[in-house]
């Protein structure tokens, strides 16, 4: 059981550029705050990951659709309703702030809602527009 104040760190961690592991419904994942460009490097260089490879980002909900994507059809309305929190990872238009580092360069942006209730409490405790990507 993760308590309170695990879940604040956690979230204060983010906040401050560093990097913190934690659960989804599938996987755990290695997380940053997608808005912070040191951050998601600090994800490529503890990964060895390639710098043309994504990451998805975490978000709390769906109204973060629209912070992170230019574009929202009304079909990732309906699928973002109908599975989220959940596994589905929706790759859309990226919105003009997205980082190239989050993006892999590409003109896309992965988001995805988890369900697990560790990764939903560390993305609520995070203030508006920090979310984690990974």
């Amino acid at each position: 059981m993760v308590t309170e104040q695990e879940i604040e760190k956690a979230a204060e961690i983010l906040r401050k550029g560093g990097l913190v592991a934690f659960p989804t419904e599938t996987v755990y994942g290695l997380g940053a705050d997608a808005s912070n460009q040191a951050a998601v490097r600090k994800i490529f260089a503890a990964k060895g990951r390639p710098p043309d490879h994504p990451v998805i980002v975490h978000v709390a909900g769906t109204s973060d659709l629209k912070h992170w994507a230019a574009q929202v059809p009304n079909s990732a309305w309906v699928l973002a309703e109908r599975f989220w929190p959940g596994p589905l990872t929706m790759v859309l238009k990226r919105a003009a702030h997205v980082s190239d580092l989050v993006t892999g360069g590409q003109d896309t942006v992965g988001l995805r809602v988890p369900s697990h209730p560790v990764a939903q409490h560390v993305l609520a405790a995070l203030s508006p527009g920090d979310r984690s990507g990974g």
